[in-house]
């Protein structure tokens, strides 16, 4: 099925200029890839515009490849054969991949991957462990005329009707991609049907994929048209398939599909190729934090209208009904399937287990049992709707009384430090998008004996709207939308040599081991309220997470080595060994991952540190250091060597990176709405600091509210000859809806009272400003004649610091700078005045550069940049890289890991050499 006609002939010169005038549409084959403006660079569609699956056998075409610090596409395996079980169905042409669950015999196809191999495929799903919903055969489209030939009719209650070809889509609108995560909304409905048969058919865990999607805005296609408000609220999408009923066909609410934001497409590629013809070649409907069934394949028609689409499916299928009515009492009652309030648009919240897989055999030593250092890494992943986040993942060895919180990585967030103009992926920008359209990842590391001692593992997720999966099915008669806990049965058996332990999974498809949903019925239990043990409630065993009064054990059974006092002096202090409770740890593998940094260990390298560890260290930390242990101390360490620089001695440098010394608050200063001045007197008024520039202080409190000892590095924001006392610039994060704990150390700041004290421990730091264009960065000078400063929000505090030593030195006239300074919003600048009067002094010589970036909206006259830092903006306000070139930065790890060091790659700084990070 094809159709031909042409755009141009019904719009108006002006139109047409103003449609092109972005740039040309030319069929290059070539991957291209720049920083300039999307505008400037050629696109074209995938060439040749072909599924690669109908493509000649010796074929093997792949995605494009992005960027090394975006997420890797994946490879094509595409086959080029028609499987066995199509043979006699109406899709005998198509090659499919024999390995997918069929979920609904041969024909339609209907299919989802096995949990296991969708997991590893990782972030970016290939075409050919996607997840495909077919209602029919696939519509059999001729590949070589799809380019230009097929249509799209947009009609309706707009002011200019149209019917646009691909190509004229592609050259007519701006061509953006977006990663986005399709599932269908029978995901896990096989849970449901197995307590009570449902309207619909199984699904497993599988039935969620994600792809590289590029298209053009829904949007766009719209503004174009100019729908005509009020009469016009629903917009109508139709597919080519041909069913018994119609062929397929749903809506939007015209204000969501007019909504960039809502990141609707018209799409035509996947991960970069063509669509593979079950995927809807050769375009189709993405709706991003949406059901799948939102999302019309075939697409030919967009109809605006004053309801929504009356097609046989958008009323009898995608509906959650109360679950008052059985599968029989709704399909015999019309009115529930018209009722709109039971129509189902954004996903919800949902999560799943992938390791350990159903059935894995996991054999424990009785050795592991009693250690904690021997670990089982639990794996899965979790997505959320409407473009909200997953913020917690969450998962219980006993039944929900008690939760661990598993590490969560969201893949996308690469995609968000920096925009790509790429030949064939059109404009691929995250950087001011805050929606999130993907699935994340989570792991939570287990130590065996835990695994090994539990008879569930449970598993919840929570959205950054609070939408969290409940405990107890919601049962339907449709069965979709289901996401209660995901529950992993843990099956015992003693072995001579310790436990062998056997997960199920509640019900999987595909697989000729059932589920334990299956197993329980089948022996009579109720599944709806599922007992995993025979153990009396009263004798559970020690939950997950422990009091804080249980003992921890905080080393390894197997570790017998002795250590003599000097062998500890003697190690290398930058691969540190400590001491806690007489015990030796190696902290050199924690050094990247440690959340006060590395210098926390390398302070303590060769001392004992049970002080400072314990007092600010939770239990999980305190269980984690078992993993560091390395042997027992056989002597013991002399007390520390008074400190030379004596608080008592008012000519003496105050701080010491041995010692904790106490400072008094004296005076508490409004710089902003959330951030402050606090002032410390040190104990003589005349006393000298001694904090080289570049270098940070360890300061730690009490909380009033909890007891708990806090600690973190900060850099003050006194002036270097400033005598007698300290400054500290604190942002404060306090307690909201979103984040109720709040930040441990600011809020702890906010409860201080004029009067207060503090302590402070240091310098520390790997770099030191020396003056006159020398740096000391790693214990290796360094002369320097340029450097890039580039901070967000409160990282201000480390730059300004080299920034007055430099500009306010007489003696350096040479040293050029750079800041790039990244906020939220104009109020959030933090020492702006001081900034502009320095590049105000500095500036006309050419001596300091300032820029100013806005990521949350800027206001009307703004005249600086808007957006996340990209590499466009690295490329415009620091120097160029080269010998004798710096760049500091001090920032939140989004921006320093998600989009700095990549950025700075792509504009050929040697990141390792030449960034210094606080």
């Amino acid at each position: 099925m094809t159709r031909s006609s042409s755009v141009e002939s019904r719009l108006s010169g002006s139109d047409v200029d103003r449609a092109h005038s972005g740039g040309t549409n030319t069929p290059d084959s070539s991957v291209q890839s720049s920083p300039i403006l999307p505008s400037k660079i050629p696109y074209s569609l995938p060439s040749p515009f072909f599924p690669p699956s109908l493509e000649a056998e010796d074929s093997n075409r792949q995605c494009p490849p992005l960027p090394p610090d975006f997420p890797a596409v994946p490879l094509n395996e595409t086959p080029r054969v028609t499987a066995a079980a199509d043979a006699q169905t109406p899709d005998n042409w198509l090659p499919r991949d024999p390995k997918l669950i069929r979920l609904t015999g041969k024909h339609p196809f209907n299919t989802e991957a096995y949990l296991t191999p969708l997991f590893d495929a990782g972030f970016l799903t290939p075409a050919h462990l996607h997840v495909v919903r077919n209602h029919g055969a696939v519509p059999k489209i001729a590949p070589g005329t799809a380019y230009a030939d097929w249509t799209v009719r947009v009609h309706g209650l707009v002011q200019q009707e149209a019917e646009f070809s691909l190509r004229e889509l592609a050259a007519r609108f701006p061509v953006v991609t977006l990663p986005v995560t399709i599932c269908c909304a029978g995901n896990r409905r096989k849970e449901q049907n197995v307590v009570r048969k449902s309207l619909g058919f199984n699904w497993g865990a599988g039935g969620v994929s994600t792809a590289l999607w590029t298209g053009v805005y829904l949007a766009d296609v719209l503004e174009y048209a100019r729908p005509l408000r009020p009469r016009a609220k629903h917009v109508i999408f139709e597919g080519a398939d041909d069913l018994p009923k119609g062929p397929y066909g749903t809506s939007q609410k015209l204000s969501w599909a007019a909504d960039r934001e809502k990141g609707m497409l018209i799409a035509w590629a996947m991960n970069g190729l063509a669509l593979e013809p079950d995927h809807g070649f050769p375009v189709r409907l993405v709706v991003p934090g949406q059901i799948g069934g939102r999302m019309v394949k075939w697409l030919t028609r967009i109809e605006v209208a004053e309801a929504e689409s009356s097609h046989y499916l958008h009323y009898w299928d995608n509906k959650v009904l109360p679950m008052q009515y059985t599968p029989e009492q709704a399909r015999d009652t019309p009115a529930l399937w018209y009722d709109p309030r039971y129509i189902i648009t954004e996903l919800n919240v949902n999560s799943a287990v992938a390791r350990p897989a159903h059935a894995e055999v996991l054999d424990v030593p009785a050795a592991a049992l009693a250690d904690a250092t021997q670990t089982y890494t639990v794996r899965g992943y979790a997505y959320a709707g409407g473009g909200r986040r997953i913020n917690r993942v969450e998962l219980s060895l006993d039944g929900g009384r008690t939760w661990a919180l598993a590490d969560i990585e969201y893949p996308e967030d690469r995609f968000r430090g920096a925009a790509l103009a790429h030949a064939v992926y059109g404009t691929l920008d995250l950087t001011t998008r805050d929606t999130c359209f993907c699935w994340c990842f989570w792991a939570l590391e287990l130590p065996l004996g835990a695994l090994a001692g539990a008879d569930v593992l449970a598993l919840r997720a929570t959205d950054e709207g609070m939408h969290t999966q409940p405990r107890d099915m919601y049962l339907n008669a449709t069965s979709m939308l289901n996401n209660w806990w995901f529950r992993v049965a843990v099956r015992r058996v003693r072995t001579a040599e310790g436990v062998r332990l056997t997960f199920e999974h509640p019900a999987v498809v595909g697989q000729e081991v059932e589920g334990w949903m299956e197993r329980m019925k089948a022996e009579g239990r109720d599944i709806l309220n599922p007992v995993f043990s025979d153990v009396p409630e009263e004798q559970a065993r020690v939950p997950l997470q422990s009091a804080e009064k249980t003992e921890v054990v905080m080393t390894k059974p197997s570790v017998e080595r002795k250590m003599a006092v000097e062998e500890l002096k003697a190690q290398d202090k930058q691969k540190p060994w400590f001491v806690v409770h007489g015990e030796v740890y190696d902290g050199t593998a924690y050094l990247q991952d440690h959340p006060g940094g590395a210098d926390s260990i390398l302070l303590v390298a060769g001392e004992d540190a049970t002080e400072d560890f314990m007092a600010i260290h939770s239990v999980d930390a305190k269980q984690k250091l078992a993993k560091y242990h390395i042997g027992t101390l056989s002597g013991s360490l002399s007390e520390p060597a008074p400190s030379t620089a004596s608080s008592d001695d008012p000519t003496a440098p105050f701080l010491d990176p041995k010692v904790w010394k106490s400072v008094k608050l004296t005076n508490i200063e409004r710089v902003n709405h959330d951030s402050l001045i606090y002032r410390f007197d040190l104990p003589h008024a005349e006393q000298p600091l001694g904090l080289p520039v570049g270098q940070h202080v360890f300061v730690r409190l009490r909380r009033k509210d909890t007891g708990e000892m806090v600690q973190r590095a900060y850099t003050p924001v006194s002036m270097q000859d400033v005598k007698g006392s300290i400054d500290f610039l604190i942002k404060l994060y306090l307690p909201t809806d979103e984040y109720p704990s709040g930040g441990k150390m600011t809020v702890g700041f906010h409860q201080l009272e004029v009067g207060d004290s503090l302590e402070l421990k240091g310098p520390l730091g790997s770099f030191i400003w020396k003056g006159r264009g020398t740096a000391l960065w790693k214990g290796v000078q360094h002369k320097v004649s340029e450097i890039g400063l580039v901070c967000g929000g409160s990282g201000i505090t480390p730059i300004l610091q080299v920034l007055r030593s430099i500009l306010h030195d007489e003696e350096d006239t040479e040293t050029r700078l750079w800041l790039l300074s990244a906020n939220k919003t104009e109020h959030d600048i933090l020492c702006r005045a001081e900034l502009d009067a320095l590049c105000a002094a500095h500036g006309a010589s050419g001596r300091f550069r300032v820029h100013y970036t806005l990521s949350a909206g800027a206001p009307p006259a703004w005249t600086y940049s808007t957006g996340r830092v990209s590499e466009s903006m690295l490329r415009a306000h620091l120097p160029a890289p080269g010998a004798g070139r710096l760049v500091l930065a001090c920032g939140p790890p989004a921006m320093i890991d998600g989009a700095l060091k990549a950025g700075l790659a792509q504009c050929g700084w040697d990141v390792p050499t030449q960034l210094v990070v606080f």
